[in-house]
């Protein structure tokens, strides 16, 4: 039996790998902007690569606060995912990330609403977060992002007097918080058609295979691209969503399916005007992600929604009815996910008899990561 144990210092200090200066993966050249922390864990080295010559929202983060040691790369992974959400919206956007996973989201009129909105979707998983925004942030916003304790925060801007918060030496809670600034945000690939090669993702498998695969984007750019569900079988016949959203229930449905881009399949977002009041992620059934859902918003939602009168997004299609009557069950009262199950249509006649508005997606959006 190992004798080793694990202190907190291991998380506080520079594990360092030899790790290249350069690479050059698949034809294209990258260079090192830092040996990390450490890799996932403290035991595991890693290095951060960016696209040589190329700006990089990511790649060229400019730190403007440093904690204990710099970053790891599970900080780097959790800004990714994070900017990953915010930069679909105009509107001040916030999410705070848990290991590579939103604990919640928020869109809203100005910056320090929608953190407040994103933090209390579950304040609990918000301690030792990564928050991301879209927009400046401010001094009152950095104020209460101070209140508790926070691994990062990442913004396009971060203006002088919330840095004198950041900085300010009497704060104790969070002293190592680490202040990152992003580069432009509309580099990052949003809409199918507007990916490049250096946006691939690469999977190492456990023998060291690998994978190379196309970026996950999305076809939806608006509300108007928001189609009915429509699906035919020998058992219903032909069946059409007459359930109509409101202009509310649409945006929240879009907003939904943004923020699950960066849920983990099988994922789930429950959404209310801007907010999320629940996300379901990492479950291995569909009815099982929907569940947990609405566990987590009866003992962890402590913002101003409700999950009454909310609309849901799923990654991938229902299987079956169960999932459209459990969320619908909760309050759920609009819905849009994928098309493809043989059952789509017995699904949307539930749907209907349901009262619930049945939207589907033009593609699906598993994230196994």
């Amino acid at each position: 039996m190992s004798e080793k144990t694990l202190s907190r210092s291991a998380y506080l200090n520079r594990n360092e790998g030899s790790y290249e200066d350069n690479l050059v993966i698949c034809g294209a050249d990258y260079s090192k902007v830092d040996d990390l922390r450490y890799g996932t864990n403290p035991h595991q080295t890693a290095a951060f690569y960016k696209p040589a010559g190329v700006a990089s929202p990511i790649g060229d983060l400019k730190v403007l606060k440093n904690g204990k040691s710099g970053l790891s790369q599970t900080n780097l992974e959790d800004i990714s995912y994070a900017l990953n959400i915010v930069k679909f919206f105009d509107e001040p956007t916030c999410a705070v990330m848990k290991h590579v996973n939103p604990s919640g989201a928020a869109t809203a009129k100005d910056v320090f609403t929608a953190y407040v909105q994103a933090r209390d979707a579950d304040p609990r998983a918000a301690f030792g977060s990564t928050i991301a925004f879209n927009t400046t942030v401010d001094e009152a916003t950095a104020k209460e992002i101070m209140s508790s304790f926070v691994e990062c925060v990442v913004a396009p801007e971060v203006d002088e007097a919330a840095m004198a918060v950041f900085t300010n030496p009497d704060v104790k809670m969070n002293k190592a918080i680490r202040i990152l600034q992003c580069g432009n945000l509309s580099d990052l690939p949003r809409y199918t058609g507007e990916e490049a090669d250096r946006h691939n993702s690469l999977k190492t498998l456990a023998d060291g295979s690998i994978v190379i695969a196309a970026p996950l984007t999305t076809s939806l750019k608006s509300i108007a691209d928001l189609k009915p569900a429509t699906g035919e079988n020998k058992a219903c016949g032909f069946q059409e969503s007459t359930v109509q959203a409101s202009e509310q229930e649409k945006k929240d449905m879009l907003a939904a399916w943004y923020f699950n881009i960066n849920v983990r399949s099988n994922g789930v977002v429950l959404v209310k005007n801007g907010t999320t009041v629940s996300v379901g992620t990492g479950e291995q059934d569909r009815v099982g992600a929907i569940e947990q859902a609405i566990a987590k918003f009866k003992l962890k939602y402590e913002g101003e929604e409700d999950i009454q009168g909310s609309v849901m997004s799923s990654d991938g299609f229902f299987p079956f009815a169960d999932g459209v009557e459990t969320a619908a069950a909760a309050g759920v009262t609009a819905v849009i996910a994928p098309a493809g199950s043989l059952k789509d249509a017995d699904v949307i006649k539930r749907a209907n008899e349901l009262g619930v508005a049945l939207y589907h997606a033009p593609e699906r959006i598993f994230s196994h990561h």
